[in-house]
Parts: C-alpha cells; structure tokens; sequence
C-alpha cells in the first residue's frame, strides 16, 4: 500500500480572488484602478472637510450680521448645480454636502 502525502493547500488569497477578476492581468488592472480610486476618495474627503470651514465661515459672518444661518435660495442653487451636473443623483449628493456643511435645519 503506497501512502502519498497530501499536497498543502494555499492560505495566500490569490490576486484574482481579492479583485473578483478570471485572470491575474485583469487582477493587476483592477488593483492599480482601485489604488487610484483610493486616491481620489481621500482627495475628495479632503476637498469636502476644506468645503466644511468655508462654509462655517459664510455662516459666522451672516450670523454676526443679523442674518439666519442658512440660506435657502443659495441652498436651492447648489442644489440644482449638482442635478444639472450628476443628475438626480447630484441632488442627493449635494444634499449631504449640505448637511455635512451646516447640520440639519
């Protein structure tokens, strides 16, 4: 009776696996687009924190003025930017820079 050892199984997630990608090319593609979606997500956090104290500042200065904090004419033109650009999914994205950019009314 001949006894063979069994052939360990690799623990290491192949390249494909983690990318949801058939071949190892594809897989390198898709990381290297991932990599720069990463990128761009963290320059896009940083350009909405950057729109987050600007807007905190239009919002001292019209508050120390005698004004309201926010105002809804100038809300409604972004909001309609953001539609004309993207689409309906542009107004809810805008919405949520609205609400990041001065708490909900």
């Amino acid at each position: 009776m001949t006894v063979t050892a069994a052939t360990p199984q690799s623990t290491t997630p192949q390249p494909t696996e983690k990318t949801g990608a058939r071949t190892a090319e594809a897989a390198e593609v898709i990381t290297g687009a991932r990599e720069r979606i990463d990128a761009l997500d963290d320059r896009i956090i940083g350009l909405v924190q950057e729109r987050m104290a600007v807007s905190a500042v239009i919002q001292k200065e019209r508050i120390a003025s005698g004004g309201r904090r926010v105002n809804l004419s100038r809300e409604m033109e972004v909001l309609a930017h953001y539609r004309d650009a993207l689409g309906k999914p542009g107004t809810t994205l805008a919405m949520t820079l609205l609400e990041l950019c001065r708490g909900k009314i």
